[in-house]
């Protein structure tokens, strides 16, 4: 089968099923209502405009992992799998559209959310958002949508190994809301290789790092191609 084709039929599950539908909505709702927020410590010594404009993606990543996790996951509910692998005998090409059909919307969405929530935390704002440059600007629009798409992926990976979304999700979201926190204060410049904080310095204005906006982003790319590669071994190695 053509991959176009195998491309379309991934497609139709995702939005045939409306939990993924509504996973979608909300990394746009998610992203857009808490950037709102985020003029609310515009007063504190360590304010960023860029990362407040773009506060968020923090919470919108969580909708997008869920998103690729419920994506991937469900099929390895009942006998799913074995349905898809008896229409598409090649596991790899499977994978390959499987992966396609939950990045493209997510980039999409990512796209809307990041032109949202610079409109949205510009105005929050106000006049102290008048020092970020349009490259700066434009760099957290695509940032935003490169990153979800990236944790969405990620989770994809995961699940495809662990062939459960609440498992999946019972690892990343504990991870990045506590873990990845606890860690950064215990470890120092040691936490900047983590999926999220590295992909996140591109919401930064500035950066005391090693890693720059698009670097961070390469490490999180690299997080994101192992999970997928783990994910693909996993279908052609183990049974249906």
């Amino acid at each position: 089968m053509p991959f176009a084709a195998v491309l379309h039929s991934e497609w139709i599950k995702i939005r045939t099923l409306r939990s993924l539908l509504c996973a979608l909505g909300a990394v746009l709702l998610a992203t857009v209502a808490f950037t709102a927020l985020g003029g609310s410590d515009s007063d504190s010594s360590d304010f960023d405009p860029l990362y407040s404009v773009f506060l968020g993606v923090v919470f919108g990543q969580i909708a997008a992992i869920a998103f690729g996790a419920t994506a991937m996951s469900t099929e390895f509910r009942g006998a799913a799998l074995r349905g898809t692998l008896a229409a598409v005998p090649l596991r790899g090409t499977w994978f390959a559209a499987k992966a396609v059909a939950i990045a493209t919307p997510v980039l999409v969405v990512g796209l809307a959310a990041g032109a949202a929530s610079l409109l949205v935390g510009k105005s929050a704002l106000g006049a102290q958002a008048d020092v970020l440059t349009a490259a700066e600007q434009g760099r957290g629009v695509v940032g935003c949508a490169v990153y979800l798409t990236l944790m969405a992926l990620l989770a994809a990976g995961l699940s495809a190994v662990l062939r459960s979304g609440t498992a999946t999700l019972g690892i990343l979201i504990p991870f990045l809301l506590i873990v990845s926190f606890v860690v950064g204060d215990v470890s120092g410049s040691a936490a900047d290789v983590l999926p999220d904080k590295a992909g996140q310095v591109v919401f930064h204005e500035n950066w005391d790092g090693a890693l720059g906006p698009w670097t961070g982003l390469a490490v999180t790319a690299l997080w994101t191609a192992a999970a997928l590669c783990a994910g693909a071994w996993s279908v052609r190695r183990r049974d249906a």
